[in-house]
């Protein structure tokens, strides 16, 4: 009896942790941000539906990608600057291995929450518009939203403000589409690759090879955003 008390009161705790967590990492603006992702995604379906685009697996990646953009812009990129708001980064840097207990416990809630969402949206395109797996979908998505997510969060952590975090992640990625149009495009160094987009006269191993060094590419650059973020944010006089 005393056992099973000492589990649901271990639960209770978790649970309104992670409540508590979600509304600092939102700022109580989550709901809107899932309802403009909606929208989005919505909204350029029926453009395309409307418009007589063909559905394909290649077309819900795309549609899909700028909402799950969306969903991670805000959490990484002004993360820092709600803790800053709500004076909990004093607090929050009082807590040994502040890095770990804390903002890495974050990132894992964020990306967590993000892929159980395009795992619901892609479930109402297979429904809706066509017939996906919606793991596959949900994975393959999973790589540019959380790579963008965690250079968003290394950048929040340098510029220490959320305006100019936005501001230098816009420019960023407008960089990105310029070099993908121009260069990158179809490569292992495309960001916004679609993997359910083969080229034309391209053998299908090469291609499956391609976007296997894309995947691992973002996985480490991903991995060395989180860490040097995780790093900043031990240098407690440059953030109180």
């Amino acid at each position: 009896m005393e056992r099973q008390f000492d589990i649901k009161n271990r639960l209770y705790i978790l649970i309104k942790m992670i409540r508590y967590n979600l509304r600092i990492i939102f700022a109580n603006r989550f709901i809107w941000f899932l309802i403009a992702a909606l929208g989005f995604f919505l909204f350029f379906a029926i453009q395309t539906v409307y418009n007589g685009g063909s559905m394909s697996e290649e077309m819900v990646y795309s549609l899909l990608i700028f909402p799950g953009i969306l969903l991670i812009f805000y959490p990484s990129v002004f993360g820092i600057q709600n803790d800053d708001d709500s004076r909990m980064l004093e607090i929050l840097f009082g807590i040994p291995n502040y890095r770990y207990k804390v903002w890495l416990v974050r990132l894992v809630m964020i990306y967590t929450l993000v892929f159980v969402i395009i795992f619901l949206f892609s479930a109402l395109a297979s429904v809706l518009l066509y017939k996906i797996n919606l793991l596959e979908m949900s994975y393959q998505l999973m790589y540019p939203i959380i790579f963008l997510g965690s250079m968003a969060f290394m950048f929040s952590t340098i510029v220490k403000n959320g305006n100019g975090t936005a501001v230098t992640m816009v420019l960023i990625g407008v960089a990105l589409l310029i070099l993908r149009e121009d260069l990158m495009q179809g490569t292992q160094w495309d960001v916004f690759l679609n993997p359910f987009e083969i080229p034309n006269n391209l053998n299908e191993v090469i291609w499956i090879g391609i976007i296997r060094k894309n995947r691992i590419f973002m996985g480490i650059a991903t991995l060395v955003f989180v860490l040097y973020g995780l790093f900043n944010l031990q240098k407690r006089e440059k953030f109180v």
